[in-house]
């Protein structure tokens, strides 16, 4: 009997360290991403970057970056070739997991000719619309019925100057990018529709929901600290928490 206690004893610890290791978070953490200029550029600099080191390397996690447009970013997480994708919004592919916590909120503009009346998130829906495929803001701005997803940005100057599109829909960021590209500036004005908060999307297995719970403790304890204020300051950007 004392024997038998005993070997049930070591196993039961044995059995305890196994899963300790399996829960311990792993030393590096596989994103994908889009490259937005000084948001998450290719070579590591960039606001969302400098929030998600702050957010997982105190907790020994390092970044493991890789730039892909954000469609094939969204087909990695699907496969788990990543541990996820980032700036995602909120339920936005139904076979990836959303933590509680968002890590930053997207600033939503229209961009039209200066001459046409100023849209509102109301009367979008009233307008020919365009944006970048895959991006489905038809999901999350109102009564949105006729739009044109778009390859590359790099033709919305010409098709809202031909009047093959009402408004562009975008991202402050890369809206001012496609702006800064007029001969005319402007001719062309922004205006802000919505907010939408951005999220990790991570893999639906093991590994990755393990990080995303360090995503959700880390961001709780950071918020509550303000210690991400300095990271949205540096970059002149409004901070959303």
């Amino acid at each position: 009997m004392a024997r038998r206690g005993l070997a049930f004893m070591i196993l039961a610890m044995l059995c305890s360290w196994v899963q300790a290791g399996d829960l311990a978070p792993p030393s590096v953490i596989h994103l994908a991403s889009e490259e937005w200029e000084d948001y998450t550029a290719a070579d590591g600099h960039g606001l969302a970057w400098d929030v998600l080191r702050e957010v997982f390397e105190p907790a020994g996690v390092k970044l493991d970056i890789r730039t892909e447009p954000y469609t094939r970013s969204i087909g990695l997480a699907q496969r788990g070739e990543v541990d996820a994708c980032v700036g995602g919004y909120r339920d936005e592919v139904s076979d990836l997991l959303y933590p509680r916590w968002s890590y930053d909120t997207d600033h939503i503009y229209a961009l039209g000719l200066a001459s046409n009346p100023a849209p509102t998130l109301d009367t979008l829906g009233n307008y020919r619309l365009a944006w970048v495929r895959g991006y489905q803001f038809q999901l999350y701005l109102p009564n949105i019925s006729r739009y044109n997803e778009v390859v590359r940005r790099t033709g919305i100057l010409s098709m809202l100057l031909h009047n093959r599109a009402d408004y562009y829909i975008d991202a402050l960021t890369e809206v001012d990018y496609v702006v800064s590209r007029a001969k005319d500036p402007a001719q062309f004005r922004r205006t802000y529709v919505a907010g939408l908060p951005l999220y990790l999307c991570f893999a639906d297995n093991p590994r990755a929901r393990g990080l995303m719970a360090l995503f959700d403790q880390r961001m709780e304890v950071l918020v509550k600290n303000g210690q991400l204020k300095p990271i949205f300051e540096r970059w002149k950007q409004p901070y959303p928490f």
